[in-house]
């Protein structure tokens, strides 16, 4: 039986929406919505907040989460890419005797994530053999339609496809922002996944959220989305 880690990565500095992480979202800290997921999924043997804050430490503990270290100033700066915090962690675990096969990254302002959401993606990652599951949304709009501005003047950007329906165009998808299912031997080893497949979320279940405009769609989406 693999060994599983979930780690929800929560810096503290945020500077388009102060204290984004902690914020309050339809009634608790957004990033409640990622700690209970991972609790409620019951296939992980560890669920920890990788943080440089003691304030968010703080709530992911009362949330039920474990926050065993903080976060070194090398992971915790501008620059540190998500590999450098999961790098951290696994090596940290390690040093405590500690050794997981799988992990699933998940981003602290995720609510649209869920327990079933979660144990699906790791199932898929194991029936399939893959290295790597990713959710991903489909384009609601063909990109291969898409119009550019040049000159002050508008037109379409690949001019082959002006006339095609978009029926006939191939489904374009992209990252949904929200966690990813890895085996953390390519993490350690720095090299990518030999092969990923996809998890498909609809769009009504997924927003990025970046400013004061998508926190406010988002809290529409997860209204409708728990309505349902």
């Amino acid at each position: 039986m693999s060994r599983k880690i979930a780690v929800i990565t929560a810096r503290g500095g945020s500077k388009r929406i102060p204290k984004k992480n902690i914020k309050e979202f339809c009634g608790k800290p957004i990033l409640a919505y990622s700690i209970k997921a991972a609790l409620e999924s019951n296939i992980f043997d560890e669920v920890m907040v990788s943080t440089d804050s003691r304030e968010i430490a703080e709530i992911a503990i009362e949330y039920g989460a474990n926050v065993p270290f903080m976060r070194s100033d090398e992971t915790a700066n501008d620059y540190a890419t998500t590999n450098d915090v999961l790098k951290e962690v696994f090596s940290e675990y390690e040093k405590k005797g500690q050794k997981f096969d799988v992990a699933v990254c998940i981003y602290p302002t995720a609510p649209f994530i869920t327990a079933e959401k979660l144990r699906e993606a790791v199932a898929l990652m194991e029936q399939e053999g893959v290295d790597a599951v990713t959710p991903v949304v489909r384009f609601s709009f063909p990109p291969q339609r898409a119009f550019v501005i040049r000159d002050g003047a508008i037109q379409y950007q690949f001019p082959e496809n002006a006339v095609k329906r978009s029926q006939d165009l191939e489904p374009i998808y992209h990252d949904c922002g929200q966690f990813y299912v890895m085996r953390i031997e390519n993490v350690i080893n720095g090299v990518g996944p030999k092969r990923a497949v996809p998890y498909i979320l609809p769009e009504t279940e997924v927003q990025d959220i970046d400013t004061q405009e998508d926190w406010e769609i988002a809290e529409m989406k997860y209204r409708m989305m728990k309505h349902d």
